[in-house]
């Protein structure tokens, strides 16, 4: 099958106003046909959906109609999309969230798994279907700005400073060196009276022992 392949057509409820017809189409490729690995925050809320289900066609018998919908209203029919941009619209409102569609819910579940997963691109593959890995990097690259930033940071602080820090100490050393050689050449009998202070404090500590 194909996407253009409608699988099911569901009753009209209004024949006389209705325009257009609610269908069931095949999944739009091959790779939507996968499995997907949910948190228990998500299964623990489906199963709280099943038993509304289960709930609703107790109370309403015949008249709840069972299309075994994972996500129905309370008589068991599909949801339009209509219904859905309204509900969704008023969250939005009533939580002063920004406005958004509700596809945009799709890129930012894939944006946290790809940060969740430290970039792991197949296993964010798996989870939204794209045919291709290229796919998810080329449509959520910018997802990653944050990190580059924070790179970028990291590079400052963890290594250029240090190589900063290291020729800092390396000039001060040649200085250092420079006017030890200077002040040798300058009082020779230094380096003996050093010598000497050796040799005792050698002695000493032979003779203690």
């Amino acid at each position: 099958m194909n996407r253009s392949t409608i699988i099911y057509k569901f009753p009209i409820v209004m024949p006389k106003k209705a325009t257009t017809t609610l269908v069931l189409k095949a999944p739009k490729t091959e790779s939507s046909n996968r499995t997907i690995y949910l948190p228990n925050a998500v299964v623990e809320e489906l199963r709280q959906v099943k038993a509304q289900q289960a709930e609703c066609k107790r109370l309403m018998g015949d008249e709840y109609r069972d299309y075994d919908l994972v996500v129905a209203q309370l008589n068991g029919r599909p949801y339009e999309i209509r219904i859905i941009d309204k509900a969704f619209n008023k969250l939005i409102t009533e939580n002063n969230f920004r406005p958004v569609v509700f596809h945009s819910l799709r890129h930012s579940s894939t944006s946290l798994k790809l940060k969740l997963s430290r970039g792991n691109i197949k296993a964010v593959q798996g989870d939204t279907g794209h045919a291709e890995a290229r796919m998810v990097t080329d449509t959520y690259a910018h997802g990653f700005d944050a990190d580059r930033k924070l790179i970028a940071h990291e590079m400052d602080t963890g290594f250029f400073a240090k190589v900063g820090a290291a020729s800092t100490v390396e000039e001060v050393d040649a200085d250092m060196l420079s006017k030890l050689k200077a002040l040798i050449q300058s009082r020779p009998e230094l380096v003996s009276d050093l010598l000497k202070g050796t040799e005792k404090d050698g002695g000493a500590g032979a003779g203690n022992t």
